[in-house]
């Protein structure tokens, strides 16, 4: 052992002689390149956008310093804190961060992790950001919330192309501005979403905010947002019931006189995950906004905000299926028990193993998606019909199956994984809220419903993808088979949504996987989850599957 580990140990003994030694830890996972992932790369280069390769690498050795690990160590134990009046009474509505968050805040502007794809002339610029994307957010997740929101407001955005023309080149640039001042005076901006009000969530039709026209091209908002996050962005769209039905505002935390807008923040929320964000309830007293898109089209103007965000949702899903099974093999890769290291124990292997195959499907699935928001923006109409029905289809099934591998990957560790110092509680908190942001399983599954009915074409375009795969693998063969025959049965959708769902992702990943991933996984994946009854747990991989070459794929470089 060499390093500040051997340092530390050599000290430690000097100073307390003949108490303990320790032995048997893993030394930190520090000092290592996060992007030395060959699914990610693999897939990036596949999908046209290997000209990011050198910024993933450069990206990926910060996410995989001490430094930035203390940094995302800090901001989840030191949170956001409310500041709702100065000294003198005044209301001021503020959030107080601490340092490190803007820093972090900073390094993804200024690597166009925010909105800066949408004005990118390098191709697929979608996939190079949610590839950055994936890289960084195994450094700290909760500062991606409002990034996430500043790239999916720009296509909801265009509805009013006066505004776009106004703030999409200040969204997209690459300075990173926290004051609270008049947005055009900003050299970039940082964008939100308020939608949910209590007595609705995810029934947005329910909402009771109102919006009244003033005469001067100007809205009055007046009502409450149950969660609103990242409640200090520069701007947000916001829907309320208009004259017309229900509308959708742009409506900015300063105007631009410089007055503070009517946006009260009432509390910050205490939630389970996603600690270093702060997400609030607000009201709206008499606040100004701008109409976006047609009256009474509010759901349909800010489902393309949805439809964006829901795609970092399952990037950031596969993200954190790749981190913690990084850290689940450096454990045991540096672990003994009963005289033998953990990863070279047959079942422990075959639970290492279980662990990539399932990171590396999310991964591969993951950035199919994002290159279908490259060809869909770029015109082309059946990628655009793909999109449609695999979007809601992953977005239900890779964020089901992060809290299930972030709990396992925990285990792993076995008490060590349990200690809040091995950072794996952080990313147990942290996995459930993409399966509950931007729709529930169930919404998830609904809408899924909802694109077979309303674009029959996106069924199509969907069984074409699988098509591209055929004959590739047998049991692929028999579970696209079974497929077909589960989308002709009409009867009962609604109540079978979820498994159909399931099994949609299942043969998309498994497709994926066969013509383009390592054969290994291929071969582990489709006979794991396509070719018998699986139970879903992790560590059941049959006899004859390669454990020890899939393990390899997550060993990173050398740790310090």
């Amino acid at each position: 052992m060499t390093g500040p580990g051997a340092r530390r140990q050599a000290l430690h003994a000097a100073t307390f002689p003949g108490t303990h030694e320790v032995t048997n830890q893993a030394p930190p996972l520090h000092g290592y390149d996060v992007a030395e992932d060959a699914a990610l790369l693999d897939g990036v280069a596949e999908e046209g956008a290997g000209w990011a390769a050198d910024d993933l690498h450069r990206l990926g050795r910060l996410a995989g310093s001490a430094e930035v690990q203390e940094m995302a160590r800090v901001v989840n134990e030191r949170g956001p804190v409310l500041r709702t009046h100065d000294r003198y009474g005044y209301r001021v509505d503020e959030v107080e961060f601490h340092p490190y968050w803007h820093e972090l805040m900073a390094r993804a502007v200024t690597d166009g992790l925010h909105a800066a794809p949408w004005r990118t002339p390098r191709p697929r610029p979608h996939v190079a950001r949610a590839a950055k994307l994936f890289v960084w957010g195994q450094a700290e997740m909760g500062h991606l919330c409002p990034i996430s929101m500043t790239y999916a407001v720009v296509p909801a955005l265009r509805f009013a192309p006066d505004l776009a023309a106004r703030y999409e080149p200040l969204l997209c640039a690459r300075e990173y501005d926290p004051a609270p001042r008049v947005p055009d005076t900003k050299p970039g901006l940082i964008a939100g979403m308020s939608m949910t009000e209590k007595q609705g969530g995810s029934d947005v039709r329910a909402n009771t905010t109102t919006a009244s026209p003033r005469g001067d091209g100007t809205w009055s908002l007046v009502g409450h947002k149950w969660f609103t996050s990242a409640p200090t962005s520069d701007l947000f769209l916001a829907l309320a019931q208009a004259p017309g039905g229900l509308s959708c505002f742009f409506v900015p935390r300063i105007l631009p006189d410089g007055r503070r807008n009517a946006i009260r923040l009432q509390r910050l929320k205490d939630k389970l995950g996603n600690r270093s964000n702060a997400s609030a309830e607000i009201e709206y007293e008499d606040a100004t906004g701008w109409l976006v898109g047609d009256e009474g089209r509010g759901v349909r103007t800010i489902m393309e905000m949805v439809d964006q965000t829901r795609l970092d949702s399952m990037v950031a899903s596969a993200s954190i299926m790749r981190w913690g099974t990084v850290q689940a093999v450096h454990h045991a890769a540096h672990r003994r028990a009963f005289g033998t290291l953990l990863v070279d124990q047959p079942l422990m292997g075959n639970v290492l193993a279980d662990l990539l195959v399932e990171s590396d499907a999310a991964t591969a699935v993951a950035l199919r998606l994002a290159a279908a928001t490259d060809r869909a923006t770029e015109g082309d109409a059946g990628e655009r019909a793909f999109r449609r029905l695999a979007l809601p289809v992953v977005k239900y099934w890779l964020c089901k199956r992060a809290p299930v591998h972030a709990a396992e990957a925990l285990e792993c560790l076995g008490g060590n994984g349990y200690v809040e110092e091995s950072q794996l509680p952080r990313l147990y908190r942290e996995a459930p809220v993409n399966s509950i942001w931007e729709g529930s399983g169930n919404v998830a599954a609904l809408d899924a419903l909802r694109a077979m009915a309303t674009q029959p074409d996106s069924v199509d375009a969907f069984m074409a993808e699988l098509g591209l795969a055929a004959g590739a693998d047998a049991r692929l063969d028999r579970a696209v088979e079974r497929l077909r025959a589960e989308l002709g049965d009409a009867g009962d959708l609604e109540l079978r949504a979820r498994r159909l769902v399931e099994s949609m992702a299942l043969c998309l990943q498994g497709a994926l996987l066969v013509r383009r991933g390592a054969p290994a996984v291929a071969d582990a994946f489709c006979a794991s989850r396509l070719d018998r009854d699986w139970g879903g747990a992790f560590g059941t991989l049959g006899s004859g599957v390669d454990a020890a070459a899939i393990v390899a794929r997550a060993r990173v470089g050398s740790a310090t």
